[in-house]
């Protein structure tokens, strides 16, 4: 085997929904105000008896059985995430407990809103490199836990939920190679921190650094790939911010691709936002097998991680 592919996808939110008339009985907002300025219409809230691993485990299995695989196959389970509350066991164990996966490896990741993408990128090397054969990638985080629901400046901005992928070996590479880096004298621009911990960001240094630093970093991931921009079939970047998405992509140069806006109905998931979008991207039948596809993840510690995928 010369790579590894992406099999299947899954992606699972909570039943609550929070619209934003419900955040300006909340704090001073309207309607108006969040759409203009981030694009969020809605997003979804785990309840106090959801914990993260709970959300994780959903979209585990969905992409379990999309792949038509069972637990059993599994001998690697990776999970990005940034609001796991527990130091041990970790989010990854607690997740293969749940999904009856028996042992697997079983490791955390913490790159924040580009967790998904690193671990992406650490399950295709580890199946390269032959310590793994079918690996579960999964991004999912809880921010609802983290807000100060006081706070109009974030608490609009979030929301909770989890995506998945099966990563397996192939015999041509399906997931390109990774471009990742981080900016790390700009790291308190998005932050997680305090007891309890709460979510904090610098939002316009944030928006320039995206809109203006990340476009030629996407491009040169697409170039790893040997693909032109306008190759693209489908680009799913962080759901940060509908007003960053927009012309990221437009300068990015994904002239042809569909760009995944999940951002407006799920708000910003952190390390779940791309497999959830992307996931959704694949029910809809938006793409199709074997269209490239930009991952490109960023924010939290200014980190960024991006590669070209082939749709399962």
């Amino acid at each position: 085997m010369n790579g590894s592919r992406i099999a299947a996808v899954g992606h699972y939110q909570p039943a609550k929904i929070l619209t934003n008339e419900d955040l300006a009985g909340l704090v001073d907002t309207s309607d108006e105000w969040i759409r203009s300025r981030v694009g969020i219409r809605t997003r979804h809230i785990a309840g106090p008896d959801e914990p993260v691993d709970e959300l994780a485990a959903h979209a585990a299995a969905k992409a379990l059985a999309a792949a038509g695989l069972t637990p059993a196959d599994i001998d690697l389970v990776l999970v990005a995430t940034s609001t796991a509350v527990d130091r041990s066991p970790n989010m990854a164990a607690r997740v293969a407990a749940r999904v009856g996966i028996p042992q697997a490896a079983t490791m955390d990741l913490n790159v924040v809103c580009a967790g998904f993408t690193h671990a992406l990128a650490t399950a295709d090397h580890a199946v390269r490199a032959g310590g793994a054969s079918r690996v579960l990638v999964i991004g999912a985080d809880k921010m609802s836990e983290v807000t100060d629901w006081s706070d109009r400046t974030t608490c609009v901005l979030v929301g909770d939920g989890a995506g998945a992928a099966v990563v397996e070996a192939a015999d041509e590479p399906a997931i390109g190679p990774v471009l990742w880096g981080s900016v790390p004298e700009m790291g308190n621009a998005v932050r997680i921190e305090g007891t309890p911990p709460r979510f904090a960001q610098e939002g316009q240094s944030v928006y320039r650094w995206a809109t203006t630093q990340l476009p030629p970093i996407a491009r040169r991931a697409c170039e790893r790939a040997g693909l032109e921009p306008a190759d693209l079939a489908g680009v799913v970047l962080h759901q940060a911010n509908l007003r960053i998405i927009e012309p990221l992509a437009q300068k990015i140069g994904a002239v042809n691709a569909v760009v995944a806006r999940d951002v407006t109905e799920s708000g910003n998931t952190s390390a779940a936002s791309i497999p959830l979008a992307f996931s959704k991207l694949v029910e809809q039948g938006s793409l199709t097998t074997g269209d490239p596809v930009l991952l490109f993840g960023f924010g939290g510690n200014l980190s960024y991680a991006g590669q070209v995928v082939r749709c399962p």
